[in-house]
């Protein structure tokens, strides 16, 4: 994490001292939680429309904080302050200015799906080699990146940064703020089309990524993906000077894909060719799933971007770990699976799981599906698609919360009998539905948006060692 004084900290981030003398403090870290303030952070002080940080500045500082950033327009600032023009520039500037002090190199990763998961298998095979630090969980917005960057250890060699957003100019920021050396775009989904309206103006969010890439940089992008092409051929899109442009995904045009998967009941096989032509590396991935598959294709380019060898890919991606609700698999004391993929949902994502659990070997194909949020005007009609687009055959028993969910059952209903379709409101009742029919042997997959906590009806379960 960062260690200096606080002459230092001004410094980097642009503020002055009302105390000079207080410029020998040493600073160890920085928080913006007066609650958890660890002894010799920088305690950030962050304003809202309903919430101010100035008023934790004087409980931070007795609970050990050495000193605070101190926003100008504020009276009073204590002695040991940083004066600054606003905090969370100042955040912002700070983790950027002591970025560009260490020696390590940053791997950027976005994307509508899947960023998370793909930044944690970039980590795991980096890792094989290299000193890595990551986002914690998606810890990956204006404030959690910069938060992020500050806790890095100085000998870091890689930092592997989620950057997320809900419109644009947002992944600008984060992307001008760590100056990436490899960036990373997963796909182009339907989330955020409240705010962005299209799948262009998503496509255009998550290219900004190039705004702070290096020159000599890397961008691997999903092949697959017509949009990225075109935002590219943007004239307002930054090309950086001497960018490498890498493609994964399944088409020929691809320079990384598949060549065989196979999907066993708790992780997937797959090849790959290697880069120089003379055959294929297999790889075994802890997670289920082709769309994980993809994901993982994306840590192979990078891993062999910074010049790991085969094996040490092969052995990082066999033993990685990803962030929580991401296809957890559990199997219950009464013998049926549930596979926990309720962090997130988006029409693409939850299309992508139902292909997994049509795969999957077993009794009864249970999906328990909820509203997917922020997918704007065209919400119903989304939902509704996503039911219809159920094949018939590919699941046993469909149970949907929500008032959205029901737009899901409602699409599912033209070509699934009646018997094999419920809708519910209330959580209580489809756990009860869910404990009738379930039984040995079955498989359950719980998919949708974290704001609907669909993973309740199952915590019972999931929170049980069994």
């Amino acid at each position: 994490m960062i260690e200096t004084t606080l002459q230092e900290v001004a410094s980097l981030c642009g503020g002055t001292l009302p105390v000079p003398a207080c410029g020998e403090h040493i600073i160890k870290g920085v928080s913006t939680n007066s609650r958890s303030i660890r002894p010799g952070a920088l305690f950030v002080p962050l304003r809202g429309e309903r919430f101010d940080g100035h008023i934790y500045v004087e409980q931070a500082l007795k609970g050990g904080a050495a000193a605070t950033l101190w926003q100008a327009d504020q009276p009073n600032p204590p002695a040991a302050a940083v004066i600054v023009d606003d905090t969370y520039a100042a955040l912002q500037r700070l983790a950027s200015a002591y970025l560009s002090k260490l020696n390590a190199k940053v791997v950027a990763v976005t994307g509508s799906n899947g960023k998370t998961t793909t930044k944690d298998l970039i980590a795991s095979v980096l890792s094989e080699r290299f000193k890595v630090h990551k986002t914690d969980g998606n810890f990956n917005n204006h404030i959690g990146l910069p938060l992020t960057v500050l806790s890095m250890p100085q000998d870091t060699d890689i930092a592997v940064l989620e950057m997320g957003m809900s419109g644009r100019r947002e992944i600008e920021l984060l992307s001008n703020i760590a100056q990436p050396d490899a960036a990373v775009i997963t796909n182009i989904g339907e989330a955020h089309l409240l705010q962005l309206g299209s799948r262009e103006e998503i496509a255009r969010a998550k290219l900004e990524i190039l705004s702070g890439l290096q020159e000599d940089g890397v961008l691997i992008c999903h092949g697959d993906e017509p949009l990225i092409d075109l935002v590219l051929s943007e004239p307002e899109t930054r090309h950086p000077e001497r960018m490498h442009l890498l493609r994964f995904g399944t088409s020929s045009r691809c320079d990384i894909r598949p060549e065989q998967v196979t999907m066993l009941h708790d992780s997937t096989l797959f090849t790959v060719a290697l880069p120089d032509g003379s055959g294929m590396t297999s790889y075994k991935l802890p997670l289920l799933g082709r769309h994980n598959v993809i994901n993982a294709l994306a840590a192979i380019a990078i891993a062999r971007h910074f010049g790991l060898h085969e094996e040490q890919i092969a052995h990082g991606l066999a033993v990685a770990q990803v962030s929580g609700m991401r296809f957890e698999r559990t199997v219950t004391a009464d013998g049926w699976t549930i596979l926990n993929d309720a962090y997130n949902a988006s029409p693409t994502a939850t299309l992508a799981a139902l292909s997994v659990l049509a795969e999957l070997k077993g009794g009864k194909r249970i999906a328990i599906l909820g509203d997917m949020l922020e997918l704007g005007p065209q919400e119903a009609q989304l939902h509704y698609e996503v039911g219809t687009s159920i094949a018939p055959g590919s699941i046993d028993l469909l149970l949907t919360y929500g008032a959205l969910g029901q737009e899901i059952a409602n699409g599912a209903l033209q070509h699934f009998p009646a018997e094999a379709v419920y809708s519910f409101d209330d959580k209580e009742a489809l756990k009860a539905c869910l404990v009738k029919h379930a039984a040995a042997g079955d498989i359950v997959l719980v998919k949708a948006s974290r704001g609907m906590k669909l993973e309740e009806v199952v915590n019972e379960w999931i929170n049980v060692e069994h």
